[in-house]
């Protein structure tokens, strides 16, 4: 079964309704259908709950803290191999240190990141990437 790793900007263009949210939706069936097995890291958990609470309100984010435990996504710990792999994207692309986060999960777990933040062409060479469009 193939991996995939989600990034936050594929759950904010979900939660935001943004065009790309049919594309998530699907790629979310797939998961609970078991075509493929879905991660994030808990960063970029974390960054999907710092933008709702800061752009909301910490109820809104506690709400969708909730719809994303029952969706078929793995959240995965940070662990020093991925640390790792983030500080060294950090240090040699022009990257938020939670993109790395992404990036490195993908890269350690050799699976494709699903995003559409176009900073992640920084990576292109060293992931698969998955285009929202």
């Amino acid at each position: 079964m193939a991996t995939k790793v989600l990034d936050s900007w594929a759950l904010m263009a979900l939660f935001n309704d943004e065009p790309t949210a049919d594309a998530v939706e699907k790629i979310l069936e797939h998961a609970a259908a078991e075509r493929h097995r879905l991660l994030m890291s808990v960063v970029n958990w974390g960054e999907v709950y710092y933008s709702v609470m800061r752009g909301a309100s910490p109820e809104a984010a506690e709400q969708k803290a909730k719809e994303m435990a029952a969706m078929p996504i793995e959240i995965v710990d940070v662990d020093l191999p991925t640390t790792r792999q983030a500080a060294i994207f950090k240090a040699t692309r022009k990257m938020s240190y939670a993109d790395c986060f992404g990036a490195a999960l993908a890269k350690i777990k050799n699976a494709e990141f699903i995003t559409g933040d176009h900073e992640l062409k920084e990576v292109e060479k060293d992931i698969k990437i998955g285009w929202l469009k």
